[in-house]
């Protein structure tokens, strides 16, 4: 699940432009996505261009648009996904010179746009294109709403079997984290999540599951989170949010016994969070074994922790 409220930096031209898809009738962007879910990309590409021909370039269609380039790199048709990755990308940056970086369907296709073309090109075998392209985008949109998306593709392909970053352990709610250095020894899960996502508190009873059996076995379990301004019901303040992660955390993640978590945006930009839950596993010597954006089932984790165990034993070793 993707997580960001947008900023409204230019509310006149959103309007104007809310108005037209209005006129134009039907949620086009839930219509693209359940052609594309269920591989109709004819069917798909059919809706956005009926809906261009009344409506033109809006933020949703470009977000319908970004759902296609999506749906085709899913069915690893990656030349076609690559397209609508290119276009979506194009006209973006396009809509964007007129109405600005505060609306959130322009944000979420040019981010999609972004993440379609680099993992199109890695998955035909550019992987080193791919990453300097995300290293460019990344130089680009730096601080930015995009910035944590694009960073998860870097990581996506970079992380894996390096070094894990460090944590900001400065702030956090329940227990006092221990930085990643002071765990080396342990395998280390580190389960990124935000107090609105509901695929989060789905993954609660796996987690607490696979603590049981393998925090004898030394597992620590870190859940970072950060905060977003607001709460179920209000734009918040830092005071307010952070009290109301609190009871988030009570409520829902108590199965997770002792979880610390450590508050900070920059443990998310860090690690490429724009996906919650993100799960990180690290072995014992610190070496991320694991760089997971979304959800996972108990027997995918519990077979990726039985392996940091075993790895981590072999770097510890003289």
């Amino acid at each position: 699940m993707n997580g960001a409220r947008a900023v409204w930096l230019t509310v006149a031209p959103v309007w104007v432009l809310g108005a037209v898809a209005l006129v134009a009738g039907g949620d086009i962007v839930a219509e693209v996505r359940a052609a594309s879910d269920a591989r109709n990309f004819a069917l798909a590409e059919r809706e956005i261009q009926s809906y261009r021909s009344t409506a033109g370039v809006t933020p949703v269609m470009l977000e319908a648009l970004s759902w296609l380039a999506r749906g085709t790199l899913d069915a690893k048709q990656y030349d076609r996904a690559d397209k609508y990755a290119v276009e979506t990308r194009q006209l973006s940056l396009d809509l964007l010179k007129r109405i600005g970086q505060g609306d959130a369907s322009v944000v979420t296709a040019l981010g999609a746009a972004i993440e379609v073309h680099a993992q199109a090109l890695a998955a035909r075998g550019q992987r080193a294109e791919a990453l300097a392209y995300l290293k460019t985008e990344s130089a680009t949109w730096g601080g930015s709403a995009l910035a944590p998306r694009i960073q998860k593709n870097i990581n996506l392909l970079t992380l894996e079997g390096k070094p894990a970053p460090a944590l900001d352990v400065s702030h956090w709610l329940g227990t006092r984290p221990l930085s990643l250095a002071a765990l080396k020894g342990h395998p280390v899960l580190l389960f990124f999540w935000a107090h609105w996502c509901g695929d989060c508190k789905a993954e609660v009873p796996i987690l607490a599951r696979l603590t049981q059996a393998y925090g004898p076995k030394g597992l620590v379990l870190v859940g970072p989170t950060q905060l977003y301004g607001y709460t179920a019901d209000a734009d918040a303040n830092p005071e307010t949010e952070t009290r109301y992660i609190g009871q988030v955390r009570r409520q829902f993640y108590a199965p997770l016994g002792d979880m610390s978590v450590p508050l900070s945006a920059e443990n998310f930009q860090r690690y490429g969070c724009s996906t919650t839950p993100t799960l990180v596993l690290l072995d014992g010597a610190g070496i991320v074994r694991l760089y997971h954006p979304g959800a996972m089932t108990y027997d995918a984790l519990a077979a990726e922790v039985k392996r940091s165990l075993v790895s981590g034993a072999r770097g510890a070793r003289p």
